[in-house]
């Protein structure tokens, strides 16, 4: 244990969005410490000197990833990294005891076959990957309670299966009818330089990218199949919005029962989530806005259906930085130790 009683912690990765929002939540929470900040290219250097606006609360340096010290210092451990590394460094961390949570795609898919055809990334971990649990406490809290090493969602798919999982699990749609249209801001692209991200380019724009193949589509496949006992495809288009932070997924999908109205949905919404304290299911007519969910964890979903064409459709937002990586990395993390999952974690936007 680490000061006072709390738990020691650290982060690999830490000089990315990711990993500063880590950072930011860690400093408030009452039972973990900050313990170690690890990378590659940044290693040596404050963590001040990337984030400067954090010096008057953070001195420790980035330090050079050693997997031996790491486990020694830490019992939890976050791997904000690129695809393709966590794989690498998390069977080590949990041979020596650590708890891992991986926000990259690492770890989401029960199928390695899966993740190899997208990510393009052979693997030799089958046996730890199966010992994986997906991060989203919504639909997985039990599982997540016991386990040592968790898949972190990501940002597309965790605004959209909390829009689409009450009507797959309550057999309330045709699965294969799904669309989502999802709307991101520019921090899901992390922190690297990238044309596309200039404020000369993305400033004023809105368009689509990685049109029916964007990688997040088997993710949401294989929970979407999950819930509904069944193979299911769905169609997924993101676009690229000019902000900093924040998702809007839109789903539609043509209702099995068209006789089922807006008032139906609300009642079973709001029951499939009463035990979701960061699932906020809004009035009828109300419908969600990126910027009540930013800084928090929350997810605020809306609903509508239209009786022309059968199809219900829910809007979610969530801050993608948040619910949609860190926060809800640390949402976990609570439920790891047995604590109230909505420990440490803010409940209140950054508004206007």
């Amino acid at each position: 244990m680490g000061d006072l009683g709390r738990v020691p912690v650290g982060i690999v990765g830490a000089s990315g969005y990711g990993g500063v929002q880590l950072v930011r939540l860690l400093m408030d929470h009452p039972y973990l410490e900050l313990v170690y900040l690890g990378g590659e290219s940044s290693a040596g250097q404050s963590f001040s000197d990337l984030y400067p606006h954090l010096g008057h609360q953070i001195q420790q340096p980035i330090e050079p990833i050693d997997l031996e010290q790491i486990a020694d210092r830490c019992q939890i451990v976050f791997l904000s990294l690129p695809n393709g590394l966590a794989c690498k460094m998390a069977p080590t961390l949990l041979e020596k005891g650590c708890k891992v949570l991986d926000l990259s795609a690492d770890y989401r898919f029960s199928e390695l076959g899966i993740y190899t055809s997208w990510y393009g990334v052979e693997r030799t971990d089958q046996a730890v990957a199966e010992t994986a649990v997906y991060g989203l406490p919504e639909l997985y809290r039990d599982r997540i309670i016991g386990a040592q090493l968790i898949g972190c969602p990501g940002c597309y798919p965790t605004a959209s299966l909390l829009a689409l999982s009450p009507l797959l699990k309550q057999g309330l749609i045709v699965p294969e009818t799904a669309i989502i249209d999802a709307k991101s801001g520019t921090s899901g692209g992390g922190r690297q330089a990238k044309t596309n991200m200039l404020l000369a380019e993305a400033d004023s724009s809105l368009g689509a990218y990685n049109v029916a193949r964007h990688r997040h589509t088997p993710e949401i496949e294989q929970v979407c199949s999950d819930l509904a006992g069944h193979e299911v495809l769905v169609q997924f288009t993101p676009h690229l919005i000019p902000m900093p932070r924040g998702i809007l997924a839109t789903v539609y999908a043509t209702l099995r029962d068209p006789g089922l109205v807006r008032e139906d949905l609300l009642t079973i919404y709001s029951a499939f989530y009463r035990s979701s304290p960061w699932v906020r299911v809004l009035p009828s007519g109300i419908y969600p806005q990126t910027k009540w969910a930013t800084g928090t964890n929350l997810c605020y979903i809306g609903l509508e259906v239209d009786p022309r064409t059968a199809r219900v459709i829910v809007m979610s937002a969530i801050d993608n930085l948040m619910k949609g990586q860190a926060g809800q990395a640390i949402q976990c993390v609570n439920l790891m130790m047995g604590w109230e999952e909505t420990l440490g974690l803010p409940k209140l936007a950054f508004y206007p």
